[in-house]
């Protein structure tokens, strides 16, 4: 099988992410029938379900032979050793509250991981890509981590989960952490997030209950700018290399308590 070709891959990604933002944006005021998940506080809307049929079926028009894997229901084997990974819209309750903190994420996985990834983020017109070996972009302008960054002055983004239980243990651990950092951000999509650490705007994301459609891109954008990624119990955590030794001894501690 050849290789696949990642420029074709990574344009398609841009063109279906772009498309269903655009989408979003003209429905944002009406998103339609709003039913749930998880929980009572786990919104689905029609605008998700628009989105993710509208990114799929695009795919499925190009890339007839590839698995996809959607946060509101796609699933399918494919036959090329490609996956495309989908989250619609991550960061529905933002999304559905007024708040300009969501995005469209589309990744394409190999056997090894992502491949290729995009985050688009129609509120602040930002388009944030990654092919693996090289490099991360917001708008076709190259991103690095920072470094170094101590962590008593370091800047860190999480989300929490919907489920009452874990969000007492996720309140404890940023208990734990927070006299220790500089300060945390909830922002509220885990694709931004990731970003936000390719960008230099925080300097860490952690999160333990997040699914792969929320993280696929994102911790790509942020590995090729630098940051190290690697998984906790349910989710990610993801540093530039100086931050990354200290904040993972810190969380593992913070995990370690009553």
């Amino acid at each position: 099988m050849s290789a696949p070709d990642t420029a074709a891959l990574l344009e398609l990604a841009i063109q279906v992410a772009t498309a269903a933002g655009k989408q979003l944006l003209s429905s944002r005021d009406d998103a339609g029938r709003v039913d749930h998940k998880s929980s009572a506080t786990d919104p689905v809307s029609e605008a998700d379900r628009t989105a993710e049929r509208c990114i799929t079926e695009a795919l499925t028009a190009a890339r007839p032979d590839d698995g996809l894997l959607g946060e509101e229901g796609a699933d399918r084997r494919g036959s090329t050793g490609l996956r495309w990974v989908v989250d619609p819209l991550d960061g529905t309750v933002n999304y559905l509250y007024g708040i300009p903190a969501w995005s469209v994420s589309v990744a394409c996985e190999d056997e090894h991981g992502a491949l290729v990834g995009a985050v688009v983020d129609p509120s602040r017109e930002e388009m944030f890509t990654a092919v693996r070996h090289q490099g991360a972009s917001r708008n076709g302008q190259p991103l690095r981590v920072n470094e170094p960054v101590e962590l008593a002055g370091a800047l860190l983004a999480t989300g929490f989960s919907y489920d009452s239980e874990i969000r007492r243990r996720q309140a404890a651990t940023l208990a734990f952490l927070l006299p220790r950092v500089r300060d945390i951000r909830r922002i509220g999509s885990a694709a931004l997030d990731l970003c936000a650490v390719a960008a230099g705007r925080v300097d860490a994301y952690y999160e333990d209950t997040t699914s792969r459609w929320d993280w696929a891109a994102g911790a790509l954008v942020a590995a090729e700018a630098g940051a190290v990624v690697t998984p906790l119990a349910s989710g990610l955590l993801a540093a530039g290399p100086s931050l990354h030794t200290g904040l993972s001894a810190l969380l593992a501690e913070a995990g370690a308590r009553p």
